[in-house]
């Protein structure tokens, strides 16, 4: 028998996720032994007692005995209807209903787009803080993920510059997040525009993570990046995770859009993955069309009465008073990415930070190398606990920081 050490790919030790990393099993640990641990490491509504609209309750109850077989390798007629209609809504056009395809979550669409795209030896531009899915994906592929950086003293905006700089013979695709996960942050107009003609110019592939556009506070309102890039091809990436709380659903899809010939393409190429594949989890697809419909529970959520907008309040009211911090705050989703200041950074890193914080004050949270920032000094805070407990969670973080100082 070979050497056991060498039975896993050598890519394998090259992906991460410090979302459910170190600290995450160090936690479970300490929760073994009866004490509590409040995580904040991942946005999952759920565990935070966000109950299933009874849109998509019902839905799922009339229409379970058409969910026992196989469906369509796109996804359910039906469903991606619904879909269609959705992004019509949201001011593009250039594609059709089988430029959609439904997968297990935006997880498993992302691998999808990886696999259909990606050769070794490409490179992907990605931002930096960046969620981690796109970076692994991109190294799974053999491809190179190349970061960008996002300017937190212009509201965790892309830097445009620095994109163009990045620009090679190589560069195959560029990845935006947006609202951005961990920052929280809706990019501007003139940002996505920029990003279009940088995309125009080198003839590039834009990859626009959408995940959170419902989720989006203060009368503020989302653009579909396909919506100001009709004549590119654009993926856009979209779910019922968040905006209906069912991240156990695993509801995630994505909509090719652009010139024809492109479209036909890069459809044709991920009809052969999701055939493979054979379908996508057939139930959550019956409830897609009763869960876009429903508007009235996400915006239930983000209303100021709603229990989002009180979350994300006191979580302000609280890191106001911290001499310690600096934060910008969120447009949408239910993150927001704190900076420690300097003359308060007094531990060796980040991740020293994140994992003395959770031995210490039984509080969980993930670095700001986790979603691969390179300055060491930021954390994200997922603001889903009740606005008491969010408090005292910051309050908590506050003595930490002056504990260690």
């Amino acid at each position: 028998m070979g050497d056991i050490m060498n039975i896993c790919a050598d890519v394998i030790s090259r992906v991460n996720s410090d979302i459910r990393g170190k600290n995450f099993y160090t936690a479970l640990e300490i929760e073994k032994r009866g004490e509590k641990i409040l995580k904040l490491n991942t946005g999952n509504p759920a565990t935070f007692g966000f109950s299933m609209p009874e849109s998509v309750k019902n839905a799922l109850f009339q229409k379970i005995d058409t969910a026992v077989g196989y469906c369509d390798v796109r996804g359910m007629a039906e469903a991606r209807n619904a879909i269609f209609e959705y992004h019509r809504s949201k001011g593009f056009y250039n594609f059709s209903i089988d430029d959609i395809f439904i997968g297990n979550g935006v997880s498993e669409i992302a691998n999808l787009i990886s696999t259909a795209l990606l050769n070794p030896g490409d490179e992907v531009l990605l931002p930096s803080p960046c969620y981690s899915l796109w970076c692994n994906e991109v190294i799974l592929r053999g491809a190179t993920p190349v970061f960008y950086k996002c300017d937190e003293n212009y509201g965790w905006n892309p830097d445009t510059e620095h994109i163009k700089s990045l620009i090679t013979k190589r560069t195959k695709a560029i990845v935006i997040i947006n609202p951005n996960n961990p920052t929280g942050v809706l990019y501007s107009n003139d940002t996505l525009l920029s990003i279009a003609e940088i995309a125009r110019q080198h003839r590039i592939t834009v990859l626009s993570d959408e995940i959170y556009d419902r989720l989006v506070f203060d009368g503020k309102n989302h653009v579909s990046f396909a919506n100001l890039a009709t004549d590119i091809p654009v993926i856009t990436m979209n779910g019922l995770s968040k905006s209906h709380c069912l991240c156990g659903f695993r509801c995630g899809w994505l909509v090719v859009s652009g010139p024809a010939l492109v479209r036909e393409e890069i459809s044709g190429a991920l009809l052969k993955l999701a055939s493979i594949r054979l379908s996508a989890n057939a139930m959550m697809q019956t409830v897609i069309p009763a869960a876009l419909a429903d508007t009235e529970y996400t915006k239930s959520l983000i209303a100021e009465d709603g229990r989002l907008y009180k979350q994300r309040e006191a979580t302000f009211r609280e890191l106001d008073k911290l001499d310690c911090l600096s934060y910008v705050k969120n447009d949408a989703s239910f993150y927001v990415f704190p900076k420690i200041k300097p003359e308060f950074l007094k531990e060796t890193n980040d991740t020293v930070f994140a994992e003395k914080l959770l031995l210490q004050k039984h509080i969980l949270l993930v670095p700001g190398s986790g979603f691969l920032y390179e300055e060491p000094d930021h954390f994200r805070i997922v603001m889903l606990p009740e606005p008491n407990v969010l408090q005292k969670a910051v309050i908590k973080i506050g003595e930490f920081i002056n504990e260690n100082a």
